[in-house]
């Protein structure tokens, strides 16, 4: 079976370096070292090979796939010259397959960003019929039994009273009407859903969070899941707060500082989008304690830290005899080198879950995500279960 993955953002950091990484384990540069999909029991399972997926996508800059990896090389070295090179052309050739998305409803910061050639005047029912004859003409050109698509792109302001979509009905209805506040994520997501593509939201942005767009994914019996990639402080944070909670140490405060330096971190700098990335980040921590406490995140815009970022974090605990102590980390890491195998097993598991009729949200997937759809546990641990037992299930 023929496995397109359709990235929005295509053109970004995370989508190019998942192509590279895809593209370097298919010509034996690299290994899968960070892909879940490569371990047991996962690997047994019958996924699709990352040296057969087909990549096109969406974007709204015209700076190619190939500059944006060279620019990631000079500013920190990821990937490295040697893997780089041996991708080169396969990076052209997919560029080819990008078309221009749209920035619709996703705050000044992005639209910004937009190399001009979206002119707002077209119809929301003139852009979603765009982006599914773009999903179709991928399909049909290259012969695909079947399409992901991934979201990838910048963070999108949240979406203000999201209940007004709550019903299939509600959103079309939203579309046919032209309403101004449906962002572009629930556009590409709702383009996916409604011709059976499987889709994949890795930002924090609504994309298939909306009521109408969850009824349509049950309706079409289509796999979807999000939100908000999990692959620095908060994966840390999901691991760790499970510790006192279990140990029955009660945390004071939990203060968490961000620093990174690429376009998502400028994007950041943006309050109205900064504001959706910060309550996923933060929501986690009373799940997992089970009481409020003193919770602060806070990012910050870095350029000259390219697409290197680093988290401080300062937990203040107090244990037997009311004795206050504390513990801090630093985690220093590249951005897109996190998230990227994340991407590609995201992709394959969400098309399992097609290949076997499996629907609708797809809660085996929550330890992928910071607040990830219709579950409520956080445990990493835990939500690391739900997958291997989704394994254990399809071997």
């Amino acid at each position: 079976m023929s496995t397109g993955v359709w990235l929005v953002g295509a053109r970004g950091n995370v989508a190019s370096t998942a192509i590279t990484g895809a593209r370097a384990i298919a010509r034996g540069a690299v290994d899968g070292t960070g892909m879940v999909t490569e371990v047991e029991p996962i690997a047994s399972l019958d996924l699709p090979e990352v040296d057969q997926l087909v990549f096109g996508g969406h974007d709204i800059q015209t700076q190619s796939i190939e500059e944006t990896v060279e620019q990631a090389h000079r500013d920190g070295g990821v990937p490295d010259r040697e893997t780089l090179d041996a991708v080169r052309e396969d990076l052209r050739e997919i560029d080819d397959r990008v078309n221009i998305g749209t920035a619709r409803q996703c705050g000044e910061t992005i639209e910004n960003l937009s190399d001009g050639t979206e002119t707002g005047e077209e119809s929301l029912s003139g852009i979603v019929s765009r982006i599914r004859d773009d999903y179709a003409s991928f399909v049909r050109d290259h012969g695909l039994d079947r399409l992901v698509v991934v979201n990838v792109s910048s963070t999108e302001p949240p979406m203000d009273e999201p209940e007004r979509y709550a019903s299939l009905a509600d959103f079309e209805a939203a579309i046919e009407d032209d309403d101004p506040d449906l962002p572009a994520s629930t556009l590409y997501a709702y383009s996916a859903l409604v011709d059976g593509h499987p889709y994949v939201n890795f930002t924090p942005s609504t994309g298939s969070a909306l009521g109408g767009l969850r009824e349509l994914a049950e309706q079409n019996d289509v796999p979807h899941m999000g939100r908000d990639g999990k692959t620095g402080e908060t994966l840390v944070k999901s691991a760790l707060a499970p510790m006192f909670a279990g140990r029955n140490l009660r945390v004071l405060s939990w203060e968490g500082h961000n620093i990174l330096g690429n376009t998502d971190g400028l994007v950041l700098e943006d309050d109205d989008n900064k504001a959706g990335k910060v309550a996923s980040k933060g929501n986690l921590l009373e799940e997992i304690l089970g009481y409020d406490t003193h919770n602060a995140v806070r990012i910050d815009y870095t350029p000259s830290l390219g697409d290197w970022k680093t988290a401080w974090d300062h937990i203040h605990f107090q244990g037997f005899l009311e004795t206050e102590m504390k513990m801090q980390f630093t985690w220093e890491g590249s951005d897109s080198a996190l998230a990227a195998p994340l991407v590609l097993d995201l992709a394959r598991l969400v098309a399992h879950a097609d290949e076997h009729g499996d629907g609708g949200c797809q809660p085996q997937l929550a330890s992928f995500f910071k607040s990830p759809q219709e579950v409520d546990e956080h445990d990493l641990s835990r939500q690391l279960e739900l997958l291997y037992d989704y394994a254990e299930q399809h071997r």
